[in-house]
């Protein structure tokens, strides 16, 4: 798996450093705060960072289909870009996806066409999503899913989504939490 995210940084920066540059900006957070992870994840370390940066590209105007954009990212990275299947994976499940989509008619679809990754990456990936601003500054996930319902709204598709999720959020980053300060307790 080396050199996945030689690979990873300059594509999800063609998709989205110019037309969705804040976008970018969170992306490169959201890896940032995947590195953090590295020493819990041994040898998935790079996949996560891979994972990370590409969460978003489904937000790139060229790439945007069902605007759903885990399933339309998950697709590009799939069909087009010929991603590794863990990383496309993790694209198409980042943060609750499921419930999103389930609230979009769209959960079949996604779990037909992309199996869930392990628990402990989907943990991560949520972690480091909704730890991380729109501008790709640190943060904490109850203020993360405040500005999220926030910016689009309580009564939308979206405020009500991550509303939902905020308890599976919220445990996700404690389940990492835990593992990450077990992982720094262990002896050289």
């Amino acid at each position: 798996m080396t050199g996945l995210t030689e690979w990873a940084y300059p594509l999800a920066e063609s998709l989205l450093s110019e037309p969705l540059p804040r976008r970018w900006k969170h992306s490169l957070g959201v890896a940032e705060r995947a590195r953090t992870l590295a020493p819990m994840l041994g040898p998935d370390a790079e996949l996560l960072e891979a994972a990370a940066v590409l969460h978003d590209v489904g937000y790139a105007p060229d790439l945007a289909k069902t605007g759903f954009h885990p399933l339309d990212g998950a697709r590009y990275l799939r069909d087009v870009a010929q991603a590794d299947d863990r990383v496309v994976r993790l694209v198409a499940h980042h943060s609750c996806a499921w419930m999103e989509a389930e609230a979009r008619g769209l959960r079949e679809e996604l779990e037909a066409e992309f199996p869930r990754e392990t628990p402990e990456l989907t943990d991560a990936l949520i972690y480091c999503d909704m730890n991380t601003t729109p501008d790709g500054v640190p943060t904490g996930p109850v203020d993360r899913v405040n500005e999220i319902a926030g910016r689009y709204g309580p009564d939308s598709l979206i405020g009500t989504f991550i509303r939902r999720a905020e308890p599976e959020i919220l445990a996700s980053t404690a389940r990492v939490l835990e593992r990450l300060a077990a992982v720094k307790r262990q002896p050289m």
